[in-house]
């Protein structure tokens, strides 16, 4: 008995292994399948109907393919059993099929990308893709529109970081949309810049910021295709002229709000022990909104360890409350300079998300919520201006560095934020922020600059230093 028990353990064993090294198996494979390359798109797509005859066959990838890979062998179609002959090109992630000779009318044609097809990755499908249509009785004869620009045609004061889009009247072979077919020239010179294509939009994004009041020339040739061949009828050019100005900026005047590192109007409360140095002022709000810097009541100001400088608040002895009032006035004042500034060098740049970017000097205007994930460079002269409108929140993520470099001084930087300013945790921010809404410093945040609130600033174990 015990023997038979010990065989019935055993076997019972191997079976379990067995059974783990199945699933493991699966899981490999899922996990490869996870990972392989994939057809997202086709045109046609599966089992459409009425395709016109002269229709070209594209599939889009996953990923930026092996243009070795693709070819008459790992691209084909047919008729029936019948090999269509044609020649198979590749853009971007698109192979693109061109049959030789109109599709026969109402035929069943079947498309396949085989397994040959790798990614420049080396990745592959996991099994041959295949699809089907069906021929309709007519081919393709009406030519493509260009139903928008944008620019449109004589458009002034465009942003310097703008992209020009073009909208067809249908989808177009994107192997015609190159930047020998759409370009953008500034007199003779011809702008360096890359053409994307998706959907029935074409764009061209210029590789640098645009000249600022400069006339520019964009073009989409008729070498430009729809999926049946058509050309459009003729060039289609337009002209247009950015904004900005050729001139530095002129400075946002602080006033007396710049006697101040930190200008607060309902409270300034400290967490955690910080460093700042100049001085701190808070009005209409007396000094009991102060909190967290231990002061030292002295004839009309204050004193901290915390501080190298001196705190003034609404309630202390004259002349402070009548400097206060007017230096609350001055930031105001020139809040609403800054944000009044009219001819933006540069709208909605990257969506409000500048992590990453070099800053050049000019005046940025954002309609949203701007953040700062990952490292920014400000980068000018000691002499230029930067001028940021942030219609939304401005948010630093944490241990984030902002850097200046060929000169640049943080207090001609200027951040006027209509919400609130927030820097994380061990963060290093630079510039001159003036916020309608408050301004927080998280643990450990270090600041070059100023933080004039129109309400409170918020300190943890900070560090705020006057530029």
């Amino acid at each position: 008995m015990n023997i038979m028990r010990s065989k019935n353990y055993l076997t019972a064993i191997a079976v379990a292994m067995v059974s783990v090294f199945f699933i493991t198996s699966c899981e490999k494979t899922d996990d490869n399948e996870t990972i392989a390359l994939t057809v997202n798109a086709t045109s046609p797509t599966n089992n459409a109907t009425e395709v016109v005859l002269n229709r070209i066959v594209t599939a889009t990838f996953s990923e930026v393919m092996d243009l070795s890979t693709l070819n008459s062998s790992s691209f084909t179609l047919k008729e029936g059993n019948d090999a269509v002959d044609g020649t198979v090109s590749y853009t971007d992630s698109t192979a693109t099929f061109t049959p030789l000779a109109d599709f026969s009318p109402e035929t069943v044609y079947t498309a396949t990308i085989s397994t040959e097809a790798k990614s420049m990755t080396g990745t592959t499908l996991h099994k041959n893709y295949e699809w089907s249509f069906t021929s309709g009785v007519a081919p393709d004869i009406n030519l493509p529109l260009v139903t928008l620009t944008n620019p449109i045609t004589n458009a002034a004061d465009v942003s310097r970081n703008a992209a020009v889009t073009v909208i067809f009247s249908e989808a177009m072979d994107e192997s015609t949309i190159t930047a020998s077919s759409f370009f953008v020239t500034q007199g003779n010179l011809e702008v360096s810049g890359t053409v994307e294509y998706s959907g029935v939009v074409a764009t061209f994004r210029p590789s640098a910021p645009l000249s600022a009041v400069t006339a520019y020339t964009a073009t989409i040739t008729n070498d430009v295709k729809d999926l049946a061949g058509n050309a459009l009828a003729s060039d289609r050019v337009w002209n247009f002229t950015t904004g900005g100005t050729i001139a530095t900026l002129s400075a946002v005047d602080l006033g007396t709000s710049a006697k101040y590192v930190i200008l607060a109007k309902t409270a300034i409360t400290n967490i955690s022990t910080s460093v700042i140095t100049g001085d701190i002022g808070l009005s209409p709000a007396a000094t009991s909104y102060i909190t967290g810097l231990a002061l030292t009541d002295a004839t009309g100001y204050a004193t901290s360890a915390q501080i190298t400088g001196k705190a003034y608040a609404a309630d202390m002895a004259d002349p402070t409350p009548m400097a206060l009032t007017t230096a609350v006035e001055n930031m105001i004042t020139a809040y609403n300079d800054a944000a009044g500034r009219p001819s933006p060098d540069f709208l909605e740049l990257a969506t409000g998300n500048i992590g990453g970017k070099t800053l050049s000097p000019g005046l940025y205007k954002w309609t949203n919520t701007v953040t700062i994930p990952t490292a920014l460079t400000i980068s000018g002269s000691a002499d230029d201006i930067w001028i940021f409108q942030i219609a939304g929140d401005l948010n630093m993520s944490s241990a984030v560095i902002v850097t200046l470099e060929g000169g640049a001084q943080a207090k001609n930087i200027i951040w006027q934020v209509a919400g609130e300013a927030t820097f994380g945790t061990t963060s290093h921010f630079e510039g001159v922020v003036l916020s309608m809404t408050g301004i927080t410093l998280q643990t450990g945040a270090t600041m070059n600059g100023r933080a004039l609130a129109q309400t409170a600033v918020i300190l943890d174990a900070s560090t705020v230093s006057q530029p």
